[in-house]
């Protein structure tokens, strides 16, 4: 049988013992201390990680974090440029406007619980100045007449309008005949057409500063005018030697059928008129009666006066216009 006094004692004991088992932490059955199993494993990506200032500014951030337990993350973003949309491991970074260089991106991983225990890691995009676009050549029309005159400059210009701005357009010019006289490197051009009859003549133009050709060309034709041309001339020669002459001259116009023979007397200033028109006539028969030339196609033609006799003999191709005498 216990005493009063041992019973007393283990009242106290027992009193003490549920206090302690009450206090925070007083059994580790019924509480345990949690325990870190350190940061959270994290990795990070960004794509595309070089963007054009032009283009599409943004880009995508991707971390990937966990713990040993599978906790609930906190993601913590800052960037050095442009903003972010969303939250989480996965939020779109717009880099519009931004200048050409180099933009950072920080992530803070935790799980809320231990906040010694934070993973971070960063990733870099490259903004790069956009390439100037393409030169644009301007539209340029060369103003020429439809046709020419034979021997007679003919005038090219140029007229340039568009294409890149800020540009001050140089002109070079070729052309297929003839010879540039004046306006070489500008945008008018003359050409020297002598001897060019019955060709065409082609003038073309590269504006040059664009960087690339920029040309355009325009055409002159010189269609041939029907010109009659002397075939002979002599003065007042012996009898024989006149006709050798007209024989030629007949041989001449037989070989040009469509032709005509004008011929031009300019009897001399001591000969009588009626001289002067036998003279004429003498021409007149020796072609139609010795050498057959048809008579419509033999004209005589009186000139002034010189100081010796002097006749021209000439063909006058169908369509020319005819020679006149000489004052």
């Amino acid at each position: 049988m216990m005493s009063r006094k041992s019973l007393w004692f283990g009242l106290v004991l027992a009193i003490i013992a549920a206090a302690v088992l009450s206090l925070p932490g007083g059994s580790s059955a019924q509480k345990q201390k949690y325990v870190s199993s350190g940061p959270p494993s994290l990795s990070l990506a960004v794509e595309p990680t070089v963007i054009k200032a032009c283009n599409d500014s943004h880009v995508q951030l991707n971390a990937t974090a966990r713990t040993n337990d599978n906790a609930q993350l906190r993601y913590r973003w800052t960037v050095n440029g442009g903003h972010l949309s969303g939250e989480g491991p996965n939020p779109s970074w717009d880099l519009s406007g931004a200048q050409p260089g180099a933009y950072q991106a920080v992530v803070e991983v935790d799980d809320g619980r231990d906040l010694n225990c934070v993973s971070f890691s960063s990733v870099s995009v490259i903004v790069v100045d956009c390439p100037p676009p393409p030169p644009v050549c301007p539209t340029v029309n060369i103003s020429c007449p439809e046709a020419g005159t034979e021997n007679a400059p003919v005038t090219f210009t140029a007229n340039v309008s568009g294409g890149t701005p800020g540009i001050t357009p140089s002109y070079n010019w070729n052309v297929s005949a003839g010879q540039i006289i004046s306006g070489q490197g500008t945008h008018s051009i003359t050409v020297d057409t002598k001897g060019l009859a019955g060709q065409t003549v082609q003038a073309t133009v590269d504006i040059a500063g664009f960087g690339m050709p920029c040309p355009a060309n325009c055409s002159v034709s010189f269609p041939i005018v029907l010109k009659p041309h002397k075939f002979d001339e002599y003065y007042d020669i012996a009898r024989n030697d006149e006709k050798a002459r007209l024989d030629n001259y007949a041989i001449q116009l037989q070989n040009e059928p469509g032709a005509q023979g004008y011929v031009i007397v300019y009897p001399s200033r001591k000969a009588t008129s009626s001289q002067a028109q036998d003279r004429a006539q003498r021409i007149s028969d020796y072609l139609i009666n010795t050498r057959g030339i048809d008579t419509s196609r033999v004209a005589i033609t009186m000139g002034p006066a010189r100081e010796d006799w002097l006749f021209e003999l000439w063909i006058v191709p169908q369509g020319a216009t005819p020679p006149a005498p000489q004052r």
